[in-house]
């Protein structure tokens, strides 16, 4: 595992109360690599970057965020941007999406601090990685699904993170959109930002991601694209499910006995 780690699990589990969750986790991101956590609905994709931010308990092992070695803090979470799966916005609300991303700097500002030259500009260079700067007075609501997308990223970028999580991004985007998405990954990793993102698109971890993750409530596969994203490991980690793989889609058999 890499030395320099920006998140790293040893054994980890994180669990809800109720007892679903994923476990057996072991790997490591080093600045500017990005992971692609793969596995079929229901296989604690979500759980995991949702362990991350503190929102489900590790019940079983360590995850260590930033460079210290030591158990993840609320503090050490401020390194951390978020993309949902779902846009939690109504879209008739009177907000533009500047006012947006400027959320991005809340925690930052805190209760009693106005955005100041400093938050401004974080918010402008977001949205120009995002390739959003000529939208900035627009109403959040009025702009399409794609481009709100990528506003709630610029959103996350605003707080300047270290890691940056997202989840199922890709979802129900256009191409245009799709592409600008992926060259916005791509910047963020010269940049030198950890990126693990949860999705269903093979292609996508082949094309921008380093390294893979295959989860089915448990760590079955990681490593380079190459080595872990191979018709053995989707069989283990997607065992009676529909996947595409190669533009071929197939139903995994499951295992005799089973």
């Amino acid at each position: 595992m890499s030395p320099n780690a920006v998140l790293r699990f040893e054994g980890a589990a994180f669990t809800y109360p109720g007892g679903d969750g994923v476990s057996e986790l072991d790997f490591a991101i080093a600045p500017g690599e990005a992971v692609a956590v793969i596995g079929p609905n229901g296989a604690g994709k979500s759980t995991l970057l949702r362990g991350v931010l503190g929102l489900v308990p590790l019940t079983r092992g360590r995850m260590t965020l930033g460079d210290g070695g030591a158990e993840a803090s609320h503090a050490d979470r401020g390194m951390v941007g978020f993309l949902p799966q779902t846009i939690e916005f109504d879209v008739d609300f009177p907000i533009s999406l500047e006012q947006v991303v400027m959320q991005g700097r809340y925690r930052r500002l805190g209760l009693l601090r106005w955005p100041g030259r400093a938050d401004r500009e974080a918010v402008r260079h977001a949205l120009e990685t995002v390739g959003l700067s000529a939208f900035a007075g627009k109403r959040f609501g009025s702009l399409s699904g794609g481009q709100r997308q990528r506003g709630l990223l610029a959103r996350a970028l605003a707080a300047d993170p270290r890691l940056l999580l997202l989840d199922e991004p890709f979802n129900g985007l256009d191409q245009p959109n799709r592409d600008a998405l992926v060259a916005t990954l791509r910047r963020l990793k010269a940049d030198g930002v950890a990126v693990l993102v949860s999705t269903h698109d093979l292609e996508l971890a082949r094309e921008v991601c380093d390294l893979v993750l295959l989860v089915n409530r448990r760590q079955t596969a990681f490593g380079p694209v190459s080595d872990a994203l191979n018709l053995a490991n989707v069989q283990r980690c997607f065992e009676g499910v529909e996947v595409e793989i190669d533009e071929h889609t197939l139903v995994v058999p499951g295992h005799e006995g089973h």
